[in-house]
């Protein structure tokens, strides 16, 4: 019997390329191919289809990739920190990211939904000014004029304090403050709602009356100390930004009770004191949580190899999960660092002390042995809990010179058996590195060395020596191998991932090169390497600083997540910090994770702790952010009164950041950034060029570009918001052919972009260019 005719075959249905971007807008966090494929019931073959048209949705730039989910540029993630800015007349509650990248345009406005009747007295109602983590759903029906999404209460965070930090000045009947921040105006404070300040204290105050006319009225709610007092600036920074420095009593008392842990105690811990581990750091540092060991691979089947021990503080032996310092630990993500101060994220009996890997003395340590071949590539590694000590606190500068020759008493009888295994092994990873291609930028780093009073001694450009460089491939080697251990062990984790750039920063870049005949190609499988190329091709040219300031500004910002997307820079599919769990909160989860799937411990991470790593990631990652914010606006409130006596002098600079309003220029000898407003720039109108990162005149194409050097003159300080405003004595490149030449004087002055803010000293609102960190492992 003949079979009957196979029915032709038919294209799988697929949705349209609008109704898939419809549903990508519409369902923030929801953009996975799984669920568009779910959404549209779309199954078997027709799923190949799917795939090739969200990438070519991809590649036209109407969608981007993050963290596995696509979503339109610009798009809000699917959880968030907000803060609430406003409250209408119908009740409705308000919200904008506390976070948010300028290049996709002024914050979102987001409805914050209140739960009704049983739900509202499960979920806090945040206030006018406080933060809180959100989850983004759909917007109700109505409010598309009024809100770009609508947000749910996760966690309402510490409540915002309502006042403004200033300094009040004495005047007859009351005082005066004057406000750190740039963006606000100065009040006045009527006697009785002095608060007992006195001239030149730093105070908290809030706004008690303010009419149409006139400066507001305020009252003064707390008084945190001396403007003149040598941490007075750290500690602005410290209110400013809401970092908790004071441990709660039941902190310190937990900490103080702590017992050392010893051999005898019920872990499964190995007696490791005999090896030679060594902590190379910074000479000024109190805390050491990381050591080092190194020897050739004695396997005959590894030749070249070497067997590289990283030794890492055991803190998750001394802070238990729930307990008070757990609680404060998570509370500030992280340690922050000032150049006269650090506030800890854990007390200094457990972070300088029974943590800190001090020379001689016994120490608990989760150490990982890994096994690296003749080409720096890891065949394999293993953990260890141990019990170790320390046979020398090194200091970088100390450790590379007796590596040049120049060795002292501790380092000469150090330097066979430790040291040159140490950096034959470091020679060894940076081969596995170069092959790698990790994203090699090079811009130097500022360090601001203050003298005994708290003032600017000098701002020196920190030296990257090649001990840096081998502690950090080292620490970078330990957390890739935890990383890995985790995910083979289906442990929670909480990854340090790094997304590749946007497409649409991607094309600016490009734009940019473009400008300078550097061809930038379209890539489908982006590295880092196609960065290195362009950044090899202008090493050593006066372009080169310019060029990795761009290639910077178009990277993405790392974060914590639980969701692995691999680390973009460090050119790693993944990646975890393991290595500093004395002051990064991250770290401590990653060592609890490790003993407990490792059978360290049976206290490893507490029950149903994966429901809370999306929430706890966001609060760590918005710490970070926090901290360096602090740290950079307190370096540069430093610098300005530093350089407060020294108005009217001429410096050689760089122009850092280009503005509508203006020109930021950084300074040579002291890295601080002051602003031209482009009203004073020079005898033309001054047009933004946001391609070539440049003003230009209009008539005379005079050209002041990002990375161009200049010199300019201080002409204002102003100390406590850290600003600087500069007037450009150079003259800028020259202008286009038959552009003509420069303008009559008369026609000085005129303005382009928004109005500058008070003083004169920046954009209304603006901090300056960006701050950077450079990735520690």
């Amino acid at each position: 019997m003949a079979k009957p005719p196979r029915p032709p075959q038919t294209e799988p249905a697929l949705p349209t390329r609008e109704a898939v971007l419809r549903f990508i807008a519409e369902h923030p966090g929801k953009g996975t191919k799984r669920d568009i494929a779910r959404a549209f019931d779309v199954s078997g073959d027709a799923r190949i289809g799917l795939k090739k048209l969200l990438k070519e949705l991809e590649g036209e730039g109407l969608i981007e990739r993050k963290q596995r989910r696509l979503s339109t540029p610009g798009a809000l993630p699917p959880v968030l920190v907000c803060e609430v800015v406003a409250r209408d007349s119908e009740g409705d509650i308000f919200a904008e990211p506390v976070t948010w990248d300028e290049d996709d345009g002024a914050p979102p406005r987001l409805l914050v939904i209140v739960p009704r009747g049983r739900r509202a007295a499960a979920t806090p109602t945040p206030g006018l000014g406080d933060r809180f983590l959100a989850r983004v759903g759909d917007l109700p029906h109505g409010y598309e004029a009024t809100a770009r999404a609508a947000v749910r209460v996760i966690k309402l965070l510490d409540r915002r304090p309502s006042g403004i930090i200033g300094v009040f000045r004495k005047t007859p009947g009351g005082g005066r403050i004057v406000p750190v921040s740039r963006k606000q105006s100065e009040m006045v404070v009527d006697e009785e709602h002095a608060g007992g300040a006195e001239d030149g204290d730093l105070v908290s105050v809030e706004v008690h009356r303010a009419g149409r006319y006139g400066l507001p009225q305020a009252r003064v709610l707390e008084k945190i100390g001396s403007v003149n007092s040598e941490k007075a600036v750290s500690m602005i920074a410290i209110h400013a930004n809401e970092i908790p420095y004071i441990f709660p009593e039941a902190v310190l008392a937990e900490a103080a009770a702590a017992p050392a842990v010893t051999l005898k105690g019920g872990d499964k811990r190995e007696d490791w004191r005999d090896l030679p581990l060594v902590t190379i750091d910074p000479p000024d540092a109190k805390d050491h949580d990381d050591a080092v060991h190194a020897a050739p691979d004695t396997d005959a089947s590894n030749p070249g190899g070497f067997v590289v021990t990283v030794a890492i503080a055991d803190v998750a032996a001394y802070v238990r999960p729930g307990s008070p310092l757990d609680k404060e630990a998570l509370k500030r993500g992280n340690s922050v660092y000032f150049p006269d101060r650090v506030i800890p994220m854990l007390p200094e009996r457990i972070s300088n002390d029974l943590c800190s890997l001090r020379e001689g003395e016994d120490r608990p340590a989760v150490a990982v042995r890994m096994i690296f071949d003749a080409d720096g590539h890891k065949k394999k590694h293993q953990f260890h809990r141990i019990m170790m000590r320390s046979a020398a606190k090194l200091a970088y500068g100390q450790a590379q010179a007796a590596i040049d020759g120049r060795t002292d008493e501790k380092t000469e009888p150090l330097l066979e058996p430790v040291l040159k295994p140490l950096w034959d092994a470091y020679a060894c990873l940076s081969k596995g590195r170069a092959s790698r291609e990790p994203l090699e930028l090079d811009l130097p780093e500022r360090k601001v060395v203050l003298k005994p009073d708290g003032t600017v001694d000098k701002v020196v450009t920190a030296e990257r020596l090649d001990a840096h460089k081998l502690i950090e491939e080292m620490m970078i080697q330990a957390n890739v191998a935890a990383a890995e251990t985790l995910e083979a062990k289906r442990s929670p984790l909480v990854y340090r991932v790094h997304d590749q750039p946007s497409l649409q920063k991607l094309e600016s870049l490009r734009d940019f090169l473009q400008t300078m005949d550097l061809k930038f190609a379209k890539q489908g499988n982006l590295r880092p390497g196609v960065f290195n190329t362009i950044l090899a091709r202008v090493e050593n040219t006066e372009n080169a600083h310019l060029v990795n300031e761009v290639v910077l500004r178009s990277q993405s910002q790392a974060e914590y997540n639980p969701i692995n997307i691999g680390h973009f820079g460090l050119n790693l599919r993944r990646y975890a910090h393991f290595t500093s769990p004395i002051r990064r909160y991250a770290d401590l989860i990653v060592h609890r994770a490790l003993v407990g799937v490792l059978g360290f411990h049976a206290d490893g991470l507490p029950e149903r702790f994966e429901e809370k790593l999306e929430r706890i990631a966001a609060d760590i990652s918005a710490a970070e952010r926090r901290a360096m914010m602090a740290e950079r606006e307190t370096i540069d409130r430093l610098i300005a009164g530093w350089l407060a006596d020294r108005i009217g002098a001429t410096f050689k600079g760089r122009i850092a950041g280009v503005t509508k309003a203006g020109l930021f220029v950084k300074l040579a000898e002291s890295g601080a950034d002051g602003f031209v407003p482009a009203a004073t720039l020079g005898q033309d109108y001054y047009a933004y060029d946001e391609t070539r990162h440049a003003l230009i005149g209009s008539r005379s194409g005079e050209t002041f570009q990002l990375g161009d050097i200049v010199d300019v003159k201080l002409v204002e300080v102003a100390p406590l918001a850290g600003a600087l405003r500069f007037e450009m004595l150079s003259d800028g490149r020259k202008g286009r052919p038959g552009g003509g030449g420069r303008p009559d004087k008369h026609q000085r002055g005129r303005r382009t972009g928004p109005p500058t803010g008070p003083k004169g000293l920046g954009p209304k609102g603006s901090a300056g260019p960006k701050g950077r960190a450079r990735a520690r492992g």
